[in-house]
């Protein structure tokens, strides 16, 4: 007779027997917002930077390319070690990964706001990056794995909450510090407000996260974990750098470089995986066809709405002449609306799980169906107030789907592959706004040409309006694929 690994004698009973499931963590609901703080960390910090330009700019004597490190280096090195970071959980511990990234990223935020010229501040802010790449995954693998499934969709929906509204207080709170002014630190405010904030979170997440051993021996993929960020960021550099250089032949054959580069990897990963070893991305979450498709919906639903963001500020800021704060207030109906129907989700997506996707995509078509309509009547006479009502549909939509779509991508994902799909989910999130702000900018700045008032951004705004439907009809559709709950007998 042999004892199992909770100590129960192994016999023939026992065989047959099925296993209990074990008790969820009784700290569940207490640590969610610690490690949420995390996340609304993170995204704050990737949105806060565009709000802070001019004053770095102006203090810091940061010249051009300087801000596009800056404001872009955080963007690359986060978004290209997400899968990396996931895996690092699964192989030592969401708890312990997550503890080291917090620790890293808030000295990596004191660095960047001590920082005394440009070149330390992009160094700083790469690091930045890359530690929040380790934080970040830890967050919906301890979701995924601590919470039972008749919760997770609640848990997942506080998730979405934090996300939308970590992006839009990057505008709204980041010009209220620029504006106050605090304690004379100028920009440097947006950085050390990380410190105690982090310091804080630290001190809950010691005492609130789980103490739970990965399953195996560890081990590391060094072939992916150099493979996939050096393919991502092969893409993710030249399309956040290639419009404002001009397009030199540099950015094309990045570009070019990445599909085979990526190809390469994924071969490499296949391989190791047939050969029992450990790949650091497991191509069986691909087999899933809730996780699959979801992250095409991911994909779409994040390039338009965070594309959305970005033009809409420089309409703001550029076009309409606002200041960083009142630019950022113009913001507040929009965040408002996004952070009540996710927290309205909540009650009905464990009920109808995809369909609000379908439902949220459809609700933001017509904010955009409603912005092109404002923007082709008002023209020269565009005006904040005018571009309220499309705002609020945009948000809600949003609102109602992100939630909704982090829960059905990781449904079916088994706990031991929480942290690796968390790290795919939320790489294919990050690349797809990037992207998104990146292609789809261009083409806002292609439109705009030279600028000669109010009516030639609303006609660039127009044709972002025009991607960002296309894209938001392309997620509606493919949600409809994505597994709908099941009936319960009455």
């Amino acid at each position: 007779m042999s004892l199992t690994r909770n100590g129960a004698a192994a016999g023939p009973a026992a065989t047959a027997a099925p296993a209990a499931d074990p008790a969820p963590y009784a700290k569940r609901w207490l640590m969610l917002p610690v490690i949420l703080a995390a996340m609304f960390m993170a995204q704050f910090d990737l949105y806060v930077v565009n709000v802070a330009a001019p004053s770095l700019e102006h203090d810091l004597s940061a010249g051009q390319a300087a801000l596009e490190l800056i404001v872009a280096g955080y963007a690359f090195t986060y978004a290209s070690g997400l899968i990396t970071g996931g895996r690092l959980g699964d192989l030592y511990g969401s708890r312990a990964v997550f503890l080291t990234g917090t620790v890293a990223f808030t000295i990596a935020s004191v660095l960047c706001g001590i920082a005394q010229s440009p070149g330390q501040l992009v160094a700083a802010r790469l690091v930045q990056g890359l530690t929040g790449a380790a934080m970040v995954p830890q967050v919906l693998a301890l979701i995924t794995a601590t919470f039972p499934p008749a919760e997770r969709a609640r848990a997942l929906s506080w998730f979405g909450v934090t996300v939308g509204v970590g992006a839009v207080a990057g505008q709204v709170l980041g010009g209220a510090l620029l504006e106050a002014d605090v304690a004379g630190l100028g920009w440097r405010v947006i950085f050390l407000v990380n410190l105690p904030i982090g310091l804080v979170m630290l001190g809950f997440a010691a005492r609130l996260l789980p103490h739970r051993k990965p399953t195996g021996k560890p081990s590391l993929d060094p072939v992916g974990a150099i493979g996939v960020p050096v393919s991502l960021a092969l893409a993710l550099v030249p399309l956040i750098l290639g419009r404002i250089q001009g397009w030199p032949a540099w950015t094309w054959v990045s570009l070019v470089a990445s599909v085979p580069a990526m190809a390469l990897t994924l071969l490499w990963e296949r391989g190791l995986a047939r050969r029992g070893g450990q790949p650091l991305l497991n191509l069986s979450l691909f087999s899933d066809r809730a996780f699959s498709r979801g992250l095409v919906v991911s994909i779409a639903t994040f390039a338009g709405f965070f594309s959305f963001m970005f033009t809409l500020t420089l309409v703001l800021q550029s076009g309409l002449g606002l200041k960083p704060l009142a630019a950022g207030f113009v913001f507040t109906p929009l965040g408002l609306a996004f952070s009540g129907a996710s927290i309205a989700s909540q009650r009905i997506t464990a009920k109808y799980g995809s369909r609000m996707i379908t439902t949220g995509g459809s609700i933001a078509a017509v904010g955009f169906v409603a912005l092109l309509i404002v923007l082709g009547v008002s023209g020269d006479h565009t005006s904040p107030a005018r571009l309220i009502g499309p705002m609020v549909l945009i948000g809600l939509g949003n609102g109602l789907a992100v939630p909704a779509l982090v829960g059905s991508v990781l449904a079916g994902v088994r706990p031991q592959q929480a942290g690796a799909a968390a790290g795919v989910l939320t790489t294919a999130q990050q690349f797809a706004s990037a992207a998104g702000v990146a292609a789809i900018g261009s083409v806002f700045f292609a439109a705009l040409g030279t600028p000669k008032g109010v009516g030639s951004y609303a006609t660039a705004f127009q044709w972002v309006g025009v991607i960002d439907l296309v894209l938001v009809l392309i997620a509606a559709a493919v949600s409809l694929a994505l597994p709908r709950p099941a009936r319960t007998a009455k």
